[in-house]
């Protein structure tokens, strides 16, 4: 198999020549037909915050290994080669079976086994507060339990949870947090209304990260001592961004983007189970949300976010329009800067480095176009373009 693009960062063309699941070869860009032809090529996107799309909800209690491998597949065509299934706040059992469910369908799919990074468990160890617990459900809100969580890891997931994002103002979270970092376990602080001491208390404890940062909070804070500052202004912790267009205004992320810099940000979709759907409104996590016309979805007769319409894609093309970052600094935060975070090795584009790889087109001006995805041993998969 045989694609033709420009690196995306040196912008030298190139025919990357793969077999076997591998980038075997490098060679000038030639004359002899391609596979699949674009501007760019660069590594296929990494999300860690996926929660499911098209009506398929990772927190259901009737989660199918079928179901977890059209999400995959759904993921992919938007050029989304790994992903972290995202599990929020809810009871015992279903988590449970969420977690059994995607353990069992990496046992039998390896093409789902290479495509799950690791699980994201979001909850359900958050703020009960209204605002901070944004769409997760109140009755299922419940303080961490170390006992609990080893039951999810080892009976259920069996070690395939990589990453947990609580609040650490919770009773008994500052102790939890140092046992998940001595594990390995990401921790990463969210839906929280926590003090700025407590922040830097949880840091000190082996928090590394801010989940959706700006966003999961309420609606009115503090102007100066507030937990958004002090996570913003905390070195020590990476920040993910929804920029899907409607998570953050513009001011906001070019903001975040410039104090974190792109050392220190992740991109993430953070799409919904309603990711994907019509405009309508739906029922979801024992609660009823709304899909609006632009791509919006809120808890319904609110104005409280509940998730993402969007894949990440558009939260890539969202943020070259942006004109904050370069177009490897841009790729990166949503492919190469995951990976790092979940102690994953990057994606080079070399020789013997996996075949996972995106085709799009782009220029200064333009829109982002993502034209093709590469991953393994299969032909180019055409990719579907999000609209905003």
């Amino acid at each position: 198999m045989r694609v033709r693009a420009k690196h995306y960062r040196t912008g030298e063309p190139l025919d990357l020549v793969c077999e076997r699941g591998a980038i075997q070869r490098l060679d000038p860009a030639g004359a002899e037909p391609a596979d699949c032809e674009a501007d760019w090529v660069a590594p296929a996107f990494c999300d860690m915050q996926i929660n499911g799309c098209e009506g398929i909800s990772f927190n259901s209690p009737q989660l199918t290994r079928a179901q977890v491998h059209h999400v995959v597949d759904t993921c992919q065509r938007h050029g989304v080669a790994q992903l972290c299934p995202t599990l929020v706040t809810s009871s015992f059992d279903a988590l449970m079976h969420g977690l059994r469910t995607l353990r069992a369908a990496c046992d039998e799919d390896r093409d789902v086994s290479r495509a799950i990074a690791g699980i994201h468990l979001e909850g359900p160890y958050i703020s009960p507060d209204d605002g901070p617990r944004g769409a997760h459900p109140r009755q299922h809100v419940r303080p961490p339990s170390w006992e609990e969580f080893q039951r999810f890891q080892d009976e259920a997931a069996r070690g395939m949870i990589k990453m947990v994002t609580l609040a650490p103002e919770t009773e008994g979270a500052l102790p939890f947090i140092e046992k998940l970092a001595k594990a390995g376990v990401v921790v990463a602080i969210g839906h929280t209304a926590a003090s700025a001491s407590c922040i830097r208390d949880a840091i000190r404890a082996g928090a590394r990260m801010s989940t959706h940062l700006g966003n999961g909070s309420h609606a009115m804070l503090p102007r100066h001592d507030n937990y958004l500052w002090e996570q913003l202004a905390a070195d020590e912790l990476s920040a993910s961004i929804i920029a899907d267009g409607h998570h953050l205004p513009i001011p906001v992320m070019r903001s975040i983007l410039r104090v974190k810099t792109p050392a220190r940000l992740i991109v993430t979709c953070d799409a919904c189970p309603l990711a994907g759907l019509p405009p309508g409104k739906y029922r979801e996590w024992d609660q009823e949300f709304e899909i609006l016309p632009a791509g919006k979805i809120v808890v319904l007769g609110t104005s409280f976010l509940a998730g993402s319409w969007a894949f990440t894609d558009l939260c890539v093309r969202n943020l070259l329009q942006l004109g904050e970052t370069s177009l490897p600094d841009t790729i990166d935060l949503a492919s190469n800067r995951p990976r790092a975070l979940l102690g994953l090795p990057p994606r080079r584009m070399e020789v013997g480095e996996p075949a996972e790889l995106i085709l799009f087109d782009w220029s200064p001006g333009q829109e982002f176009r993502l034209r093709a995805i590469v991953v393994g041993d299969r032909s180019p998969l055409h990719c579907t373009a999000s609209a905003a």
